[in-house]
């Protein structure tokens, strides 16, 4: 095996996302040959002892699992919460650790993944990539042309102009209004920031697809695993 970068090497044998491992390194978790990893290292990784948090890394790949869940509103999209508050991966009975691909906020609910496939998980998170991630997004009262032609045109946030996203129309549903909402990139609370920005209010967020796949008949809580051509539809989708 030619010499790798201990990131990419790292999440390839599914201890984490890039980013995650990024964190790691700067915290000193990692080593390499008994010295501290630092960011950018490339290693042999049939040569080179690889510790985290003292413990040796092995070369064996280990089985990768992918799973699509219906992430309740109330529920947190991480592996550790310091308020005891219920998260994602104590809905799901694997043997694997796994971890989330990217997040939904607290009170957002829909379609996210989790895997144990780093590689995976940074091309679905990485801003370069733009997987489109669609919401079905409920407004309390109506919502101008203007506004939503804000929405298409892109935001002014205080982190710069949203890129153009694609809105639809949906059937009014009592006194609200509900738009269908597909992002291109992945900013923190987006839609909740460009809400606040045009002066709407919204009462329900849901996440409906994540590229090609859709969230369809899972209910609030539920999973299943995804299919290898599912897998691929993804990567292929980040490839883009």
């Amino acid at each position: 095996m030619e010499n790798i970068r201990i990131n990419k090497y790292l999440a390839s044998v599914g201890i984490a996302a890039r980013r995650k491992i990024d964190e790691m390194i700067e915290q000193g978790k990692v080593a390499v040959n008994g010295k501290k990893a630092v960011l950018g290292l490339k290693v042999d990784p049939q040569k080179d002892k690889i510790t985290l948090n003292g413990r040796v890394v092995t070369a064996k790949k280990e089985e990768f699992e992918y799973i699509a869940i219906y992430k309740p509103r109330g529920v947190v999209s991480t592996v550790a919460d310091t308020h005891a508050r219920e998260k994602i991966v104590d809905l799901v009975d694997s043997h694997k650790r796994l971890y989330p691909v990217g997040r939904l906020d607290f009170e957002s609910e829909g379609l996210m993944f989790l895997t144990n496939d780093g590689d995976f998980a940074n091309k679905l998170m990485h801003p370069r990539y733009h997987v489109p991630k669609t919401y079905e997004v409920k407004f309390l009262g109506g919502v101008s042309p203007t506004k939503i032609q804000a929405m298409q045109r892109g935001v002014r946030l205080t982190d710069g102009t949203t890129a153009p996203a694609e809105v639809k129309i949906m059937d009014p549903e009592g006194r609200g209004t509900i738009l269908k909402i597909t992002l291109f990139e992945g900013r923190n609370r987006q839609i909740r920031r460009m809400a606040e920005q045009l002066r709407l209010h919204v009462t329900k967020l849901k996440r409906v697809a994540i590229g090609p796949i859709e969230l369809g008949d899972l209910k609030s809580g539920s999973y299943r695993g995804l299919t290898p051509t599912e897998v691929l539809s993804l990567k292929t989708a980040a490839d883009a």
